[in-house]
């Protein structure tokens, strides 16, 4: 196969000229003109493998033309990345710090209930929804991509360890002693 390269010589908002080239080893003969040529040993069958879409269409003087589309250069797409960039950046710290503060509500609400000298088993359920709120936060963080699965999933065990702290503390709950066999 024959190395062809395409190289545009003017561009305006329509295609005027495009001149191909070989290299000299070509065993198809190409000629350059100011307007797109081609010889009768040139197929369509060389282009099908590139990157170039190439069509034929019939003018009213009976002449071949192969007609290349060209589309308009996109926008700057590192711009376009910063833009967004920014944009995500604001929308997770809002996310995060959601989840900063249902997080001290509730470690706020433990602590003061670890510190009171007369509490009683059912006021850890207040802190029970607490938690679940903050739960649906953190696990909404993590759908949306905010925050990786694993750091979610740190962060409910820590509101989750120190309730069972807690409750331990307060004789609320007794862990059942490990039965290990022997």
């Amino acid at each position: 196969m024959a190395a062809f390269s395409c190289s545009l010589v003017t561009l305006s908002s329509q295609m005027r000229n495009l001149s191909l080239t070989s290299s000299s080893s070509s065993p198809f003969p190409i000629s350059n003109s100011a307007s797109l040529s081609f010889s009768n040993n040139l197929s369509h069958a060389l282009f099908s493998q590139g990157s170039l879409s190439l069509s034929t269409v019939k003018n009213p003087t009976q002449r071949l033309m192969v007609v290349c589309e060209v589309t308009t250069k996109k926008a700057d797409s590192a711009v376009k990345r910063a833009r967004l960039a920014e944009k995500h950046r604001f929308y997770n710290k809002a996310r995060k710090s959601e989840i900063r503060t249902r997080m001290r509500k509730v470690l706020e609400a433990l602590e003061g209930l670890k510190k009171k000298p007369e509490a009683q088993a059912e006021e850890i359920l207040s802190v029970e929804k607490l938690i679940g709120e903050a739960y649906s936060v953190i696990d909404k963080a993590v759908k949306a991509g905010t925050l990786h699965r694993n750091t979610g999933a740190n962060r409910k065990s820590r509101l989750a360890r120190r309730k069972k702290a807690v409750e331990i503390h307060r004789g609320w709950y007794t862990p059942v002693p490990d039965v290990s066999s022997v």
